[in-house]
């Protein structure tokens, strides 16, 4: 987990469980195709795997945090895919981070999906904000480029 994601981790607090996802209409065989490397990512953070993750990413990419403090301070943060991935630790936490109703683009080989997420710690809610994407098909296969979010520890599903 990157290394914020670790601080906010750690002060998140015990709420009801979400409501499950309004699902919507299946996706497109090319929506599902574009969603699976960031599904893989998911599943890569809940499994406290580092190199699962990495397995999706174009190494030329890198990740960007937008933090909203409960002060109403602001902080951007550019990692390398290698600063990011670092925080990415094993651990008996329960790690959940869930894209809601994403929007989705493609164009040839270059995607983007856009979203509001959730993200839980052991069933509870650390924070949230929306999730961008960028994605390229290269050699068939959708690999993300960067990854962009905003996050806030307020106004957060499931507080």
């Amino acid at each position: 987990m990157p290394p914020i994601l670790l601080l906010l981790a750690a002060q998140a607090t015990p709420v009801p469980p979400l409501p499950p996802a309004d699902p919507g209409p299946p996706p497109t065989p090319e929506v599902a195709n574009v969603l699976a490397p960031i599904n893989a990512m998911f599943a890569g953070l809940a499994a406290h795997d580092a190199s699962a993750i990495r397995a999706r990413l174009l190494p030329e990419g890198g990740a960007t945090v937008a933090v909203e403090q409960p002060d109403g301070t602001r902080t951007i943060r550019h990692m390398g895919w290698d600063e990011f991935l670092a925080g990415i630790k094993p651990g008996d936490q329960r790690l959940e981070e869930r894209l809601i109703n994403p929007a989705v683009e493609v164009d040839g080989d270059i995607a983007m999906v856009w979203g509001p997420y959730v993200f839980t710690v052991d069933g509870a809610v650390s924070h949230c904000g929306v999730d961008h994407f960028d994605l390229v098909r290269k050699d068939g296969a959708w690999k993300v480029l960067n990854v962009t979010w905003s996050q806030r520890e307020t106004g957060c599903p499931g507080q």
